[in-house]
């Protein structure tokens, strides 16, 4: 006579928790990626601005007199520059936000997973010893029935 095997009643349950937290990780995963393609476009546009106003301020040829409305044109581009800039920090700020979201959807899956996880050990350390209780036993009754007389 042997023991049922250990079963788990909520292991579909915690499957589809690791699920969860797999697909939880690839979102934050997708989301670092996002941040920083937005990180590297606000580098780009800054840099675009410096070499703009770098170049706004540098006279090409001192002889040459410079009128206002290169000087307007020259304003205007960095004003551009300087619009694209500020929407390249706000995008990144935006996927930073995203990226802390997802983080902590991560670690609220995980924690959800985990929870099941233990249970599952504590069950199974229950089974155990429920199971070594029951071996013991049977050993017991086989030791009692070998030194028992025959009557």
């Amino acid at each position: 006579m042997s023991e049922s095997p250990f079963r788990f009643g909520l292991e579909r349950v915690r499957e589809v928790r690791v699920h969860d937290e797999r697909t939880a990780q690839e979102v934050l995963a997708a989301s670092l990626n996002a941040r920083l393609r937005e990180e590297a476009a606000l580098a780009a546009a800054r840099a675009r601005l410096e070499e703009a106003r770098r170049r706004a301020g540098a006279v090409a040829d001192p002889s040459v007199p410079l009128t206002g409305a290169a000087l307007l044109a020259r304003q205007a581009w960095v004003q551009r520059l300087e619009r694209r800039t500020e929407q390249a920090a706000r995008q990144t700020a935006v996927a930073e936000a995203q990226v802390g979201r997802d983080r902590e959807s991560v670690l609220q899956a995980s924690r959800r997973r985990e929870a099941l996880d233990k249970l599952k050990a504590r069950r199974r350390a229950e089974h155990d010893l429920a199971a070594g209780r029951a071996e013991c036993a049977r050993l017991d009754e086989m030791a009692m029935r070998i030194t028992r007389p025959a009557a």
